[in-house]
């Protein structure tokens, strides 16, 4: 999508000639806000907030909230979503497994790999996903990207108020969004595809078939979305420079939508909150 300039017009009558007051400049620039926002989100150490997602899956919309806290370096991530179900991922703990309560029968905690069918069941994203990591992905211009400058296409297009925050919004319009064809030339796995195309793996996995961390043998042509999605829409918040909503839409219209409240970030988060046995947790 291009920057949109504003253009007012002067109007000539007979014996009148009117002109508008001059246009206000930008609050913030594109380049500015984008490297504000990657920067908010690469130097973030800790996050609790609340997450309200809307993922389509099989041609349905599924709705979750879940409240969400997260530690950096090493990640150690919280979840707690509103059917009671708790996540608990500690990087080198539970042999790269997470914990997790099911809050159904037979009401034991389970180690289940965070990349695994069954803890991406209905869900486009995993637990090591969790916060602001795709965002950041999408800003990337990676070199290694097969359809690269996706990243420019975002652009700073005004002010609005998310839940009584001051935010701007920043969009990407690409009505190049389709569907192509890839025959990898050697064994890929459907992650290592996503990153190539930057689209996502649950679309490639949807549309092809295929389960979660598949692997593409050598010469099968699979049908991959060359990006992310066709208008995406972030809302970042004036003071954390934060995303406080993230919309994608694509060839069928809303892909997913994450609305993130009562957000705080880099503030001391315990250990213990991220252990097993803490009070509260029924893990």
């Amino acid at each position: 999508m291009l920057r949109r300039f504003h253009y007012l017009p002067m109007l000539a009558l007979t014996g009148l000639l009117c002109s508008s007051a001059p246009v206000a400049a930008p609050a913030i620039s594109t380049e500015t806000l984008i490297s504000r926002l990657s920067s908010a989100i690469e130097n973030l150490k800790t996050l609790r907030c609340n997450v309200r997602a809307q993922e389509r899956i099989a041609g349905k919309y599924q709705q979750a909230r879940t409240a969400m806290k997260m530690s950096f370096s090493p990640y150690k991530v919280y979840l707690r979503n509103d059917q009671g179900i708790e996540v608990l991922y500690v990087t080198g703990q539970n042999g790269g497994d997470a914990w997790v309560y099911p809050n159904s029968f037979p009401y034991v905690t389970l180690s289940l790999d965070p990349n695994g069918s069954i803890m991406r069941k209905s869900q486009h994203h995993s637990a090591l996903e969790a916060g602001y990591g795709t965002i950041s992905e999408l800003l990337d211009g990676s070199g290694q990207r097969v359809t690269p400058g996706f990243e420019k296409t975002f652009r700073y297009t005004g002010d609005t108020t998310v839940v009584g925050r001051p935010a701007y919004v920043l969009r990407s319009v690409y009505p190049q969004f389709r569907y192509v064809s890839y025959k990898p030339t050697k064994a890929e796995t459907t992650k290592t595809i996503a990153a190539k195309f930057g689209c996502g793996e649950y679309r490639i996995l949807e549309r092809n078939g295929l389960s979660v961390g598949a692997t593409v043998p050598a010469g099968k042509t699979i049908q991959v979305p060359n990006a992310y999605g066709s208008r995406i829409t972030i809302c970042v918040d004036q003071k954390l420079y934060l995303p406080l909503v993230v919309q994608v839409n694509d060839d069928k219209g809303l892909f997913e939508k994450f609305e993130f409240s009562d957000v705080v970030a880099n503030q001391p988060i315990p250990a213990a909150e991220f252990t097993k046995g803490y009070k509260g947790y029924k893990l």
